[in-house]
């Protein structure tokens, strides 16, 4: 699987265990349904060679296990804003009537 075929691809928080034994990866994958699933099993598909990355870039005595999951808050959060942009729209026009 081309990584073109994944979306665009943003690391949004990563959750360290206490023991600094595991990791907790959380990305956003801006594209389709399709694209979100094949970033998500791509980066899944990698992890071995992230988790080398990161054993040589950061010092610790334990190169901590990744674990790559899916965070939707960017979604949730441009919904929020869809639904406060109509309700503005409907009180706005609700206004202009009343004028």
């Amino acid at each position: 699987m081309p990584l073109s075929q994944s979306g665009l691809v943003t690391i949004t928080d990563v959750e360290l265990a206490g023991d600094l034994r595991s990791a907790t990866v959380f990305v956003s994958i801006l594209g389709t349904e399709i694209q979100q699933k094949n970033g998500l099993k791509y980066l899944r598909k990698k992890t071995r060679r992230f988790r080398a990355m990161v054993g040589r870039t950061v010092v610790l005595k334990y190169t901590p296990q990744l674990r790559f999951e899916l965070d939707d808050s960017v979604a949730r959060g441009n919904r929020v804003m869809e639904i406060i942009a109509d309700l503005e729209q409907s009180f706005g026009a609700e206004d202009e009537a009343a004028s």
